[in-house]
């Protein structure tokens, strides 16, 4: 059976590679932005707006291919209020963000959907709850010096498999839903499904 991800995403591609996965990545081509306007107008939060964009996704690639297995994949970040953070368009955004987060604890959801004959089978919610530590001015600028524009790839710009680990005083989650996408839950279907070996 072909497993295919809904996604072009550097992180979610190298963590399946690593995992030893065989997939193919395709880019499901989903008017996010609009999708995201919609759920929050009708006040959709963020467990909601992370597994509808998750499924929007694999279910668009699952209808071009429907034998394939297709995973989708969203994360989103969420303050104490309830405000969501967006993937930030450059580094002065990026930087205000952070600088906002700082000191803080908030919420990464990513949800995981896999999709068979064009319809959803199967999905995973992970929650990681992070706090930044107070860094100061000087450390962010580093940050963002060594790190660049791979940090406008991923949603709260932080680069945890790497220098981002530096951003955090306690994380309580793992790495792999920090990274955007829950890993280990997936990897249990894929076995269930004869993608992986039990």
């Amino acid at each position: 059976m072909s497993f295919v991800l809904a996604s072009t995403s550097a992180s979610r591609q190298a963590m399946l590679t690593a995992a030893g996965v065989p997939f193919e990545a395709l880019a499901p081509m989903v008017d996010e932005a609009e999708l995201k306007r919609a759920l929050l107008s009708e006040g959709a939060d963020a467990r909601r707006v992370a597994d509808a964009l998750a499924e929007a996704k694999a279910v668009k690639i699952s209808r071009k291919i429907p034998p394939a297995l297709v995973l989708g994949s969203d994360s989103v970040v969420a303050l104490d209020d309830g405000t969501m953070i967006d993937k930030a368009p450059d580094r002065e955004t990026l930087a205000a963000q952070l600088r906002s987060l700082r000191g803080r604890t908030h919420r990464l959801v990513s949800a995981a959907v896999v999709a068979e004959n064009g319809s959803p089978v199967w999905r995973f919610v992970g929650v990681a709850k992070l706090t930044m530590r107070d860094f100061s001015d000087a450390f962010l600028d580093a940050y963002l010096d060594n790190c660049g524009d791979v940090l406008l790839g991923s949603v709260g710009g932080y680069h945890i498999e790497g220098h981002g680990a530096q951003l955090f005083a306690r994380v309580d989650g793992d790495q792999f839903t920090i990274r955007g996408l829950p890993l280990l839950a997936v990897l249990d279907y894929l076995r269930t499904r004869g993608v992986m070996p039990i």
